[in-house]
């Protein structure tokens, strides 16, 4: 789990930088990021091997606030959390008392933790089709238009009711599968900095360095 989270949490980032077609799902998708300057949520997490044998389920929280700052927590068996906070994404593993920081980049601003609320940006990377409906859900399918360097996604399928996301499943180069299953959405709820920010806890080890923001400040005559 620990190896793979930040994994995860970008190909799920990605996957919201498609092409959309006219369609039920896409419409959903739409309506669903139209006028969002912050998100928040809950998720449970599984994991399938290539032959669809079960492995870790986890269940966490999530929370975004644009234009690209996000909070993703996982809670047991292996507590961790993922901060961006616009210049830097820290990632927590609270059991082995370890930070890891770099600077944050291009593919984390694509998070749908970002882009949710950032329609404009579902114009590229991605071939789509509207998958077939099912108990009253409509998908998207989603390829990579180029080869996902990192093998981490290969195809993807999201659901939507008629309120937003409801679930996503992405399999990876090796067959294996990481299904999302979304709930208690909240719309612009008021989140504060804080949530945004990380101080890494005294007597943690921290991997990495973080990149400040310039210090700028008004010309004086």
């Amino acid at each position: 789990m620990r190896p793979v989270a930040l994994t995860l949490v970008l190909a799920f980032a990605q996957l919201f930088s498609v092409v959309a077609h006219a369609g039920p799902a896409r419409d959903r998708l739409e309506a669903f990021t139209r006028g969002l300057d912050s998100l928040s949520g809950s998720f449970v997490q599984e994991s399938l091997d290539a032959n669809g044998a079960p492995g870790e389920t986890t269940r966490g929280t999530l929370a975004l606030r644009a234009p690209r700052q996000f909070r993703w927590e996982y809670a047991a068996p292996f507590p961790q959390t993922i901060v961006a906070d616009g210049n830097n994404i820290w990632i927590h593993d609270i059991d082995l008392e370890q930070v890891t920081v770099r600077q944050q980049a291009s593919e984390e601003a694509r998070s749908p933790l970002t882009v949710l609320i950032d329609f404009s940006q579902l114009d590229r990377d991605y071939t789509v089709a509207e998958g077939r409906a099912k108990d009253g859900l409509s998908t998207l399918m989603l390829k990579p238009r180029s080869e996902d360097e990192s093998g981490s996604l290969q195809e993807c399928v999201i659901a939507f009711n008629g309120t937003g996301p409801v679930s996503m499943e992405v399999r990876d180069g090796l067959g294996q599968r990481t299904v999302w299953r979304f709930s208690g959405w909240k719309r612009n709820p008021r989140l504060e900095d804080a949530l945004f920010a990380f101080t890494p806890p005294p007597g943690t080890d921290v991997i990495g360095e973080a990149i400040r923001p310039a210090d700028t400040r008004p010309i004086r005559d």
